[in-house]
């Protein structure tokens, strides 16, 4: 077996391995479900750049998307603009990206940097989850450096603990999350192990249009040149399916340990 094929027979083994056909993320677009993602990042920006083009994908393929921003992400702010300012430019960028890719956007009003993990933020999260009943949910992994994203990934954990709680009583009845992904950030990349591949080819260009709303996409805030880190890891995560542009996801271990079981 020579490179080429081991690469494509490896990529094709990882997508068919954990991702059966009647699932969410199916690799034949015709076997997929056409149910609700909810993608739920701790800033908007974080959600767009890393969940966007699976909430584009799913969209397309006649299911829905929405992007739960937990906060503005307003304290990344460039010195000559306030942090209130950022906030607005933010939440407009969102908005905006959210309309073009066919998704909602819903937000959260927690301080940027500040964050809390308590059961009052978790039922909240909960809360959006009985209301928009999604199938599966993309978030942040718990290996990073960022404070707002270790919280948002114990945040969700709760939420969907507490979302299909059927014996706590909340406005909306209690409804069970299927599926949990892990998205890939360049902020939450310790242990992160990718194990389901998404071809986002027919996206791809949409996508990167919604991230270009946001001021800090390329580069303009002094931080990270995003565009190029994100459209390059799309490259080579399509180097591994055979396609020209993948996003790669980690499944949650609940999830991987039940398949396990079923054979």
């Amino acid at each position: 077996m020579n490179r080429r094929s081991f690469a494509q027979s490896a990529g094709s083994a990882v997508i068919l391995s954990t991702i059966p056909a009647s699932s969410l993320f199916a690799q034949d677009s015709n076997a997929l479900k056409a149910g609700e993602v909810m993608a739920i990042a701790a800033h908007p920006g974080d959600g767009m750049f890393t969940m966007g083009a699976v909430l584009a994908k799913q969209i397309e393929r006649g299911g829905a998307g929405v992007l739960l921003s937990l906060s503005l992400g307003e304290k990344g702010a460039p010195k000559n603009i306030s942090v209130q300012q950022y906030g607005a430019m933010q939440r407009t960028a969102t908005e905006n990206a959210a309309h073009l890719i066919g998704a909602e956007a819903v937000f959260l009003d927690y301080p940027d940097a500040e964050i809390p993990f308590n059961d009052e933020s978790s039922l909240r999260v909960s809360d959006a989850l009985r209301k928009h009943r999604p199938e599966a949910v993309v978030t942040h992994w718990s290996g990073s450096w960022h404070k707002d994203h270790q919280n948002c990934h114990l945040i969700v954990r709760d939420a969907i603990f507490y979302a299909g709680l059927e014996t706590l009583t909340r406005e909306r009845p209690a409804h069970a999350v299927s599926k949990v992904f892990y998205a890939e950030n360049w902020e939450d990349a310790a242990n992160f192990l990718p194990n389901t591949y998404i071809d986002i080819d027919s996206v791809y260009e949409k996508w990167m249009q919604a991230c270009d709303f946001y001021p800090m996409w390329q580069g303009q805030t002094g931080f990270f040149r995003y565009n190029d880190y994100y459209s390059s890891l799309s490259v080579m995560r399509g180097c591994l399916t055979g396609s020209r542009h993948a996003v790669a996801l980690m499944s949650d271990i609940n999830q991987r340990t039940q398949r396990l079981h079923s054979l």
